[in-house]
């Protein structure tokens, strides 16, 4: 008696392409309350805070203080924002080393490579599309509420400076991812990424003036910040755009450090 034999059913081809692997991250950030719940943060510190200090400034009658303008008040919320984007940058890499689920993901992914890539596109998608909504709302917010000291879109820095504080915290976010993928432990790329964008700038102050005239505006949050505003009180700053590129070269050199170390070593 002859047993019939079924032909296999053909599969799709389940070929891993850069697409897939970024369309699987994007699933995975949108799925985790803690991002939204991060993002939402970022939010209401670019546009409350910039609106608490836009209505203080019109209350005084000395108007703005030194090193500030309408354009920088406005939008003084995107360096307490930058502390929420990295922390989101953070976590969502070395979390995944925490937890072990990297090795899944490096499992599917051989080459690696594109896993990374693939993180750090989402990110940069979601936090520049959000805080340029954010720092646009911000600026507004604050020109309304400072009255007759404020600006229109109109004045030559104010659209570079919304764009500007959209860009600084990518970079930063971005920053922020790269440290995660290079040290893999989130208290340590945390604890870093404050003290260099956060702590770090101030505590300057409090040395000579001979000393960091010559080395505070190549820090990576003083060179980002003249893109916001370039009366960002900083001794001898940078201009603009060759500022906000130097911040990018940073966040390249931390990104192919962790590039070169996922790639070396063991998940």
């Amino acid at each position: 008696m002859s047993t019939a034999v079924g032909t296999p059913t053909s599969l799709p081809s389940l070929r891993v392409t850069y697409w897939r692997v970024a369309h699987s991250e994007w699933t995975k950030f949108t799925s985790v309350r803690s991002t939204l719940y991060t993002l939402t943060v970022a939010v209401l510190l670019m546009i409350g805070l910039g609106a608490i200090f836009s209505a203080i400034v019109a209350s005084e009658a000395a108007g703005f203080g030194p090193g500030s303008s309408a354009i920088s008040t406005s939008l003084i919320g995107t360096f307490f924002a930058q502390l929420a984007v990295g922390v989101l940058a953070v976590l969502m890499i070395s979390g995944e080393y925490g937890t072990g689920m990297i090795r899944a993901s490096m499992a599917v992914v051989p080459q690696r490579h594109p896993v990374l890539a693939a993180k750090l596109a989402v990110l940069a998608v979601a936090v520049f599309s959000t805080m340029l909504l954010s720092a646009a709302a911000a600026f507004l917010i604050g020109q309304v509420l400072m009255g007759s000291l404020g600006v229109g879109l109109s004045e030559p820095a104010a659209l570079r400076s919304i764009f500007g504080a959209a860009l600084y915290l990518t970079v930063a976010a971005l920053t922020g991812m790269a440290l995660g993928a290079l040290l893999r432990n989130t208290a340590a790329s945390i604890t870093i990424f404050v003290g260099v964008f956060f702590l770090l700038p101030p505590l300057t102050s409090l040395l000579p003036p001979s000393w960091t005239d010559h080395f505070v505006q190549y820090l990576p949050s003083n060179a980002g910040a003249m893109l916001l505003d370039d009366s960002y009180g900083v001794a001898y700053p940078l201009a603009p755009w060759p500022g906000f590129a130097l911040m990018c070269c940073y966040a390249l050199i931390l990104v192919a450090l962790a590039g070169w170390r996922l790639r070396r070593l063991d998940a």
